[in-house]
């Protein structure tokens, strides 16, 4: 065996998910820093152990070797300093999935700088409100698409602001740094900090705006313990030592962080990142049945579209395990899946203020639709509105029990908001704002967010259930259940729909899915409006923002 794994916890192999929740314990170092004691030790004992598997669309390929991350995450180190970055500044990420977002946050943790990763779908005013937010020193940002000339308009909208700009990409910009030419002149020579400049455990590491999907975003922050707690997200994904795991995430999203780097070379296994221009399902199977991914982790949406393709014309023989979060999962997606593959497809629940906490692991029996069970180092309790707990049954919010300890991965607070802070994380517990309820063995079922929660002629209406009985319908791609406002009913269910390529918009089909809803769920729940659409509003990390459904029709209202 090759991995570290043994190194950081006391034991690494279970022969059930009661073994793993009581017996799974992280050993963490003294001044723990992932780049130096991770990823440079296995330069040093393993330098030719594979750690990144990279393709795009224009059939370019590069295999990266820990040896090559310890060098190039050097030189980036050395760059960044002789630009001025020291330790606590912050530096902002907008690399979609190009192999140099690797080298940068790897060289950022090196220095003791804060990371703070974003898309690269931003516009001026959401570049403004971060910059302005969190106090960013320096952007680093591809060439492509326009982004760094949104980044200019930013720059020239704050007066007087120092900002140290640097394009990733083949061409020269007027102001701006060019990362590759400065990889290319930097030395290779750094050497880890001692003193001051060493980093602590406890210190700002990483900051991820959230996915914005009720309000404005918060800059959510995590030490340098974070990557420990995305050890509990590789036993869940099940990664191989020497093993290729690919986590469908852009690194704006925190879902990079899930399945693209932590927890997975911790445990050993390669990382494959395809960096595509636009989402095509079919040559995302291609891709990744060619490189040969032995365990795989995707949000809902990408198995819709996954399940849309002839899947008997790729090779999955190399495919081991799958799993999914980011979204419920509906049941018809998971019975497809498994029709096609064989695979039962293991749901987990997390948000970019934690990691996985709740999930179905390797020797759990899934259940189709459930997030599964508690893990290790998460007390998980369900809270109704009265500040009382739930029963078995009854339906609560997901809250986290940090009195006696703050579990592994869970986030430091809400960067430079202590009453954000305070409204979700208070009286020992952490707040999630997520609705479920547990079943009589242990297993948790997502309701919706708090927010989402649909109020119609008394009835309490969560978006989750209605949604899967919706795309249970064969002419369903998507879904968006929201309430509608209604001067009577105060709200009703309204459904916003994508189609099947089979099918297309009519009357006659709005009822044919009414009817279908009121068969398969509680009558009273189904869709009394149906609205057809192209596509679904949805944050980078693929989250649906309901948020924005409800904002246009409040619009149309007045």
């Amino acid at each position: 065996m090759s991995s570290l794994l043994n190194k950081f916890v006391i034991k690494t192999e279970f022969e059930s998910y009661q073994d793993f929740h009581d017996n799974f314990k992280i050993q963490v170092p003294e001044n723990f820093n992932f780049a130096y004691d991770v990823v440079d030790e296995y330069a040093q004992k393993h330098p030719d152990k594979r750690a990144i598997v990279w393709c795009n669309d224009y059939d370019q390929e590069r295999i990266l070797t820990f040896r090559d991350l310890k060098e190039c995450s050097d030189k980036a180190a050395n760059f960044f300093k002789e630009s001025g970055i020291k330790k606590g500044d912050k530096v902002m990420l907008t690399l979609k999935s190009r192999l140099e977002f690797w080298f940068c946050i790897l060289a950022l943790h090196k220095i003791g700088a804060i990371t703070i990763p974003a898309t690269h779908m931003l516009k001026t005013k959401d570049i403004v409100y971060r910059i302005e937010q969190a106090g960013i020193k320096m952007v680093a940002c591809i060439g492509e698409d326009g982004v760094p000339s949104y980044f200019d308009e930013a720059h020239r909208q704050m007066e007087d602001l120092e900002l140290i700009k640097v394009v990733v990409g083949d061409e020269n910009r007027e102001g701006w740094l060019n990362f590759k030419e400065e990889l290319k002149n930097a030395s290779s020579d750094f050497k880890r900090p001692t003193g001051d400049e060493q980093t602590k455990i406890n210190e700002p590491s990483l900051v991820y705006f959230s996915s914005g999907t009720t309000g404005l975003p918060k800059m959510v922050l995590h030490d340098y313990t974070y990557p420990f707690g995305h050890i509990i997200t590789a036993k869940w994904q099940n990664v191989l030592d020497d093993g290729l795991h690919y986590t469908v995430a852009d690194t704006g999203w925190a879902k990079a962080m899930w399945g693209q780097i932590y927890g997975q070379w911790i445990a050993g296994s390669a990382i494959f990142v395809y960096d595509y221009e636009r989402f095509d399902a079919a040559k995302m199977l291609e891709k990744a049945s060619k490189h040969g991914v032995t365990t795989f982790c995707a949000p809902p949406t990408i198995y819709r579209f996954l399940i849309q393709e002839d899947l008997s014309q790729y090779d999955f023989s190399t495919l081991k395990y799958a799993v999914t979060a980011g979204e419920p999962l509906n049941p018809e997606v998971y019975n497809k899946f498994n029709e096609f593959t064989g695979l039962k497809l293991m749901e987990g629940f997390g948000q970019t203020e934690c990691v996985v906490c709740i999930a179905n692991f390797p020797w759990m029996k899934p259940r189709p639709g459930s997030m599964g069970k508690p893990s290790p180092g998460y007390q998980i309790e369900l809270m109704d509105k009265e500040g009382q707990f739930c029963d078995v049954g009854e339906e609560g919010e997901i809250i986290i029990k940090t009195s006696r300890k703050k579990p592994p991965g869970l986030f430091n607070g809400y960067y430079m908001d202590q009453e954000k802070t305070e409204e979700v994380w208070h009286d020992g517990y952490y707040h999630t704002g997520d609705t479920a309820w547990m079943d009589e063995d242990g297993y948790l079922w997502f309701v919706g967010r708090n927010d989402d929660m649909i109020k119609s002629s008394g009835y309490r209406i969560g978006p989750f259930e209605v949604e899967s009985a919706v795309i249970s319908h064969p002419a369903v791609l998507e879904c968006a259940i929201t309430g509608a406002p209604h001067p009577l009913r105060g709200q009703v269910v309204k459904a916003t729909v994508v189609l099947t390529r089979e099918y297309q918009p009519s009357e006659e089909l709005k009822i044919e899915i009414q009817n279908h809803v009121k068969r398969v769920t509680a009558p009273y729940k189904y869709p009394r409006i149906i609205e057809f659409v192209d596509e679904l509003p949805k944050t980078i990390s693929g989250k649906i923002r309901r948020v924005e459904i409800r904002a246009r029709d409040l619009e149309k209202k007045q």
